[in-house]
Formats: C-alpha cells, sequence, structure tokens
C-alpha cells in the first residue's frame, strides 16, 4: 500500500535556492487573478477565430500555460515548444530552432505564450520565425514583463503582470532549475547576503 502525503507548504515568506535567499513578492491570488482578466481579454478577442494555436515556451511557462487554458472558453490547441540557442556549450545569442512544434504554424493563428519578457530577445525571435513558417498572426501573451528592460518595437500583446528588473523565482520560473514549483512569486532578498 502506498501512503500519499499531501502538504500545501509550497506557500511561504521565504525560501532558500542554492546559495540565494528570496522573498514574497507576488501572492498567488494576485497570480491567478491577473491570469483570469489576461483570459478574458483572450475570450473576447478569439470567440470567433477558428481554433488557435498556444504555444507555450518551455520551461517557464508550463505553469502559466496550464492556468490560463482553465480561463479560456474557444476552441483552441495548445503545443509545448523549447528554444535553442547552443552551439555546443555555449550560446550562440540567437535562436538556432524550435524543438517540439509537431505541427504546420502555415496559415494558423499563434499566440505565445511567455513565462517573463525582459530584453524580448527570445520572444522577437520565436514572433519572427512563426511569421517565415506562414502564421497568419502571431500575438504575444506573458505572464510577467519587465518594461524597463524591453526595448524592442514589437508589440507584447497581453500582459499579466508588469514588474522592476529584479530576479525572480517561483511560479515557473527558476533559479539554476531550483523553485519554478511554488505557487507565490519571489524576489532576491538583498537583505539577507
Amino acid at each position: 500500500m502506498i501512503n500519499f502525503v499531501v502538504t500545501n507548504n509550497l506557500s511561504m515568506d521565504h525560501i532558500k535556492l542554492h546559495d540565494k535567499e528570496f522573498r514574497i513578492f507576488i501572492e498567488s491570488d494576485k497570480i491567478q487573478k491577473s491570469i483570469a482578466e489576461v483570459a478574458l481579454k483572450l475570450n473576447e478577442n478569439y470567440k470567433d477565430k477558428k481554433s488557435p494555436l498556444f504555444l507555450s515556451v518551455l520551461n517557464g511557462s508550463f505553469m502559466f500555460a496550464a492556468d490560463l487554458l482553465k480561463n479560456i472558453d474557444f476552441q483552441c490547441e495548445i503545443s509545448f515548444v523549447k528554444l535553442s540557442s547552443y552551439s555546443g556549450t555555449a550560446t550562440t545569442g540567437e535562436v538556432l530552432e524550435i524543438l517540439g512544434l509537431s505541427s504546420s504554424v502555415k496559415g494558423r493563428e499563434i499566440i505565445i505564450l511567455e513565462d517573463i519578457v525582459d530584453t524580448g530577445n527570445t520572444v522577437v525571435e520565436l514572433h519572427n520565425i512563426l511569421k517565415k513558417r506562414g502564421a497568419s498572426t502571431v500575438k504575444i501573451c506573458t505572464l510577467l514583463l519587465k518594461p524597463n528592460s524591453y526595448k524592442k518595437e514589437l508589440p507584447i500583446d497581453y500582459v499579466a503582470l508588469k514588474i522592476p528588473n529584479d530576479f525572480i523565482v517561483g511560479y515557473g520560473l527558476d533559479y539554476n532549475e531550483l523553485g519554478r514549483q511554488y505557487k507565490d512569486i519571489y524576489i532576491l532578498d538583498e537583505s539577507n547576503g
């Protein structure tokens, strides 16, 4: 017999990941409310469209994608993609390929789902790749936007929350692969060294 222990201790004031301490920044309730507001806008804008395709950019956007789609009431598809920008062990700074995109985007309406947009290099390159592959429209929907970092001309169409240029974790975002599982978002706590 397997015993399961159910705990709800993934909401704390402070967490430690590797060598860094983080304090709570955005609580789960506020995240969920912001996602619901974005979903309302998407529902209005896509209610008469033919099965748009959501492209969730992994790893960070998996929680956002799941919670957003729970609030979507139009027919749609979702696919999860990873972007490769490495040559050997070093990043090239350019997106070289999309991993996991198994269906054609030609003539499709695409909504890119991102966890966070800061400089925007990745999302702009992904947008360009999808347009070159024949997508009819490509819109960008992000959980978080750092407006002080994003200086690109490409509009970010749907934004759940705007934040300052601070390092954050939780709700899909990580620090060296730790911290994605928290339901809240945490900010680096500079007061603890």
